[in-house]
């Protein structure tokens, strides 16, 4: 059975005028304003004919989005109508520009039930990404505002529209799809007294959007991540261990990987010469090679081009002894994540400090953090990160049981879902018969994502098999975490009541 509607959405061509004229005048019928001449859409089919949309139902046009593109630096904040279009010139369209500016939007009032609204601002956004445009703005009327100007201000009715305490025809739709109010216009459309002569200064936020395409070094949308689940053996030397440490990273650049992850204390193995030692002086001797392994890594980050995350290693400074991860990158510069969270017995066996810093590291594959072990059990942390945008969350962990393990898993997985971002974690596995405190390792090494139909179902990418060692390479899409943000089924950030709460860090 056929739908008595046949609709298409469209760029609008010269032929439409007289179906244009119908619909504006009776969409705007309470407005004092002639209708759109035949010159003006003329010229704007002639400068920016992609910006012209309309949709046709039965053959009919019975509503019309026309734009135009502006340098916005050259207008801000403040502009008017009539100075934003050229008085009507269109002098002001910009090919080279960075704004997709709504000049009108109309729907014929017999039509509205079929949502035709939505189509038109779908398009535009379409468009904006397409051209690859900063964002769509517009000026927006508050028509019901007529009915309360004697009552509030237009913040406060603004405020109210937000909180769904008054319904406005226009400014509901557009809050409806994602249209943030930027500022409060004045006089912005003189004829338009139902609104007061006010409007809303409207902006859509294209998260695509890439200020300069680059040729060569253009940030990634798909991240290739490799995990190290590292086998617990003897190693009888350094250059043993180096050697060790090599395979893995050939092993996983060879698969163009951008990051690979080592666990927590892998180099634990270098402690069995120390085992005749107590424990709190053994640590600091196995702290001395921490320094030429971060040395190696950079050293091998260059060599095979992907960006290291050293797992977790002792570092003995002035006086203390800390737990540090340092993120090499492949062009040679690096950063240090200092563990924050000192378990009970790591404080009474090693005598650990924790450190009293974090931060989100760029990277030319995304921005990234790291956490260790222990540290991704405590929320706020990973959520400081996400406040700077972190995209992907690196946890390198030791734990010895599968309930250890468990607990690191699923807080790093609520920190992926919260946070809207991936979480990497990576594991020793095996034993060490001939070093104390070290003798057994349990690990699963995965990636987590955050929880919506974009991302796998049980919100894992992927996982290595239990206690085996093994690499696991997995690759991660960045833009899914864009449109999560903004558009996901629920908006963890996003929907935060900054105005009951909020959380900061305490710099000393």
């Amino acid at each position: 059975m056929e739908s008595e509607f046949v609709v298409n959405l469209r760029n609008l061509r010269l032929d439409d005028y007289k179906d244009v004229v119908e619909a504006y005048n009776y969409a705007y019928n309470s407005i004092d304003d002639p209708p759109w001449e035949y010159s003006h859409i003329k010229k704007l089919l002639d400068i920016f004919p992609e910006g012209q949309v309309c949709v046709e139902v039965n053959d009919k046009v019975v509503a019309c989005a026309l734009s135009i593109i502006v340098n916005y630096k050259k207008f801000g904040d403040s502009h008017t109508y009539n100075r934003i279009i050229g008085n009507y010139t269109f002098s002001t369209h910009d090919p080279q520009g960075d704004v997709l500016y709504g000049i009108d939007i109309f729907v014929h009032p017999d039509y509205r039930d079929l949502r035709l609204g939505r189509r038109l601002y779908d398009a535009r956004k379409e468009l904006c990404e397409n051209l690859n445009l900063r964002a769509v703005m517009a000026g927006g009327r508050i028509p019901g505002y007529d009915s309360y100007a004697s009552d509030m201000s237009p913040k406060e009715y603004i405020e109210k529209v937000k909180m769904k305490e008054i319904y406005d025809p226009i400014l509901t739709f557009q809050i409806s799809n994602d249209f943030h109010v930027k500022k409060i216009l004045r006089n912005y459309l003189p004829v338009d007294n139902e609104s007061k002569t006010y409007a809303t200064l409207l902006e859509w936020n294209n998260i695509y959007y890439e200020e300069k395409e680059l040729l060569i070094g253009s940030r990634k949308s798909v991240a290739r991540v490799g995990l190290v689940q590292w086998q617990m053996r003897s190693s009888p030397s350094f250059d043993s261990l180096v050697e060790q440490i090599e395979f893995f990273v050939d092993a996983v650049s060879g698969y163009q990987s951008d990051f690979i992850l080592f666990p927590e204390f892998f180099s634990g193995p270098l402690m069995a010469s120390y085992n005749h030692l107590s424990a709190p002086d053994a640590i600091r001797e196995l702290a001395a090679y921490t320094v030429p392994i971060r040395d190696k890594f950079l050293e091998l980050a260059i060599s095979y081009n992907v960006n290291i995350i050293s797992g977790a290693l002792p570092l003995y400074e002035d006086e203390k002894l800390y737990n540090v991860s340092y993120f090499c990158r492949r062009d040679g510069t690096w950063e240090v994540q200092y563990k924050i969270h000192i378990t009970y017995n790591e404080v009474i066996t090693w005598g650990l400090t924790g450190g009293d810093k974090i931060a989100v590291f760029d990277s030319d594959s995304g921005r990234v953090g790291i956490l260790i072990c222990y540290d991704v059990e405590f929320p706020e942390l990973s959520r400081l990160m996400a406040e700077e945008e972190v995209e992907i969350l690196f946890v390198p962990f030791l734990t010895d049981t599968q309930n250890g393990y468990n607990r690191v898993r699923y807080c790093a997985q609520a920190r992926a879902v919260e946070n809207e971002c991936y979480v990497a974690i990576a594991g020793c596995v095996g034993n060490l018969p001939k070093v104390s405190n070290m003798d057994i390792q349990y690990a699963q090494s995965a990636v987590f994502s955050p929880s919506d139909f974009s991302f796998s179902t049980n919100a894992v990418v992927s996982e290595a098999t239990p206690n085996t060692e093994m690499m696991l390479v997995v690759d991660v899409n960045l833009d899914l975490l864009k449109e999560l943000r903004q558009k996901g089924t629920v908006r963890n950030m996003k929907d935060r009541r900054r105005d009951l709460y909020s959380l900061k860090w305490k710099h000393k």
